[in-house]
């Protein structure tokens, strides 16, 4: 019993410290180490030649040129809205009417006193005449001659006052007919039909706003002030385009007016104005847009992505590609239109510059470059490009040990001895 339980023990023991089984090694061509080790994957954009439009990019309000709120001008009831909201409307176009009839009553008491007046007039202007043919003939005293003229005098300034009475009153009969004073859209009433209204009315009856043309107030840093002026001086008329809030689409094509007369010490800016036709009411009062500002254009210049600009202690610098590694090369850098940036100095038009894959790479690194659908040169896959990574789940290389053989280097996981039955004891 002794020497049966000794065998079995070392049969055990023999059994699970054995070299575990070699196993072939899959088929097929050896993949290249993409990492901290080796190959550093990367994409690139060549330097390329050619114009550039150097655009300022703000945030601008888009702002109507005219906003007028509509209130009466006299107190009464409010009989009659002529318009429907929204509605765009002309110029003198009849908004709301307010009721006329104590306005048509006071201008008749008006024209009253008026009539009354001019009839005293004429007939102290008769008396005066008689008055100088007695005063000729030596029958009257020049004293009452006087009084008429001054009576005639007097009641020259009443009438006077009459009239302005009767015009005032006339008026005030027009102004129960409220008018648009602009053309544009108008908003939401703030008033119903059949509410009095005062003049003091500080809500108004209605907003007129106008929207074609329409306005973007925008603002720039004022270093860039200098040349916006300078390309304004020459004449020339700087296109400014309005694109929607996720700076995707462009909305309206319009042209800078004007600028502010001072710089805003808080913000360093300063405030520019463009207008835009906005015919198709593409733009509405109030809206945040996108601004891009064509400041000037530069002729046969090097440009490169911005983003593939680095910087570091020494200045700005790119990464270029030759025979497959990367080398730093430090560029000066001019104009910007927030996409592509000029490059004065430091590179040649054609030459490869990396614009993905930047935070591994070091001065030498070797570099595998991605084609367009995420290739590698040479028919290697990026990480992450479709079939990288290995074989499809569920399939197995050639020659590769199947499901529960043991891994090159590991104990075998199947629950039965190689070549035969597992010893009992």
């Amino acid at each position: 019993m002794l020497l049966a339980a000794v065998v079995a023990a070392a049969t055990a023991t023999w059994y699970f410290l054995r070299p575990a089984a070699q196993t072939s090694a899959p088929s097929g061509p050896p993949r290249p180490m993409m990492g901290w080790g080796g190959p550093v994957p990367v994409k690139t954009v060549p330097a390329e030649r050619g114009e550039l439009d150097v655009r300022l990019r703000a945030i601008g309000t888009v702002t109507p040129l005219a906003s007028v709120t509509v209130r009466s001008r006299v107190d009464g009831e409010l009989i009659r809205l002529a318009f429907n909201e929204g509605d765009r409307v002309r110029k003198g176009a009849l908004l709301a009417e307010i009721d006329p009839a104590p306005y048509r009553v006071g201008l008749a008491q008006a024209e009253g006193q008026l009539q009354q007046n001019q009839a005293q007039l004429k007939n102290a202007e008769t008396e005066l005449a008689r008055y100088r043919l007695l005063f000729e003939q030596d029958s009257i005293a020049r004293q009452q001659v006087e009084a008429q003229e001054a009576l005639v005098n007097q009641l020259r300034g009443t009438l006077k006052s009459n009239q302005a009475q009767v015009d005032d009153a006339r008026l005030k009969l027009g102004w129960t007919r409220i008018e648009a004073p602009i053309e544009g859209r108008v908003g939401l009433r703030r008033v119903d039909a059949g509410n009095l209204i005062s003049s003091g009315d500080s809500e108004g009856i209605v907003s007129i706003v106008q929207t074609r043309p329409i306005a973007v107030m925008f603002t720039v840093p004022e270093r860039d002030l200098a040349t916006v002026r300078e390309e304004m001086a020459r004449g020339r008329s700087l296109e400014v385009e309005a694109w929607d809030r996720d700076d995707r689409k462009p909305i309206a094509s319009g042209v800078l007016r004007t600028f502010d007369n001072q710089i805003d010490t808080a913000t360093g800016t300063v405030r520019l104005k463009a207008e835009f036709a906005n015919a198709d009411d593409a733009l509405f009062p109030n809206q945040f847009v996108n601004v891009r500002l064509a400041v000037r254009s530069i002729q046969d210049a090097v440009t490169i992505p911005a983003d593939s600009v680095q910087f570091g202690s020494r200045g700005s610098y790119v990464y270029v590609i030759n025979g497959g590694k990367a080398n730093i090369r430090p560029v000066a850098l001019g104009a910007s239109d927030g996409v592509k940036v000029v490059v004065e100095d430091g590179l040649e038009g054609g030459e490869q510059v990396v614009l993905e894959g930047l935070d591994r790479l070091r001065e030498g690194s070797n570099v595998i470059l991605a084609d367009s659908d995420g290739s590698m040169e040479g028919g290697i896959r990026a990480p992450g490009a479709p079939g990288a990574g290995g074989p499809a789940a569920g399939t197995r290389p050639s020659g590769a040990p199947s499901a529960g053989a043991g891994a090159p280097g590991t104990p075998a996981a199947s629950s039965g001895a190689p070549g035969g039955p597992r010893p009992g004891g």
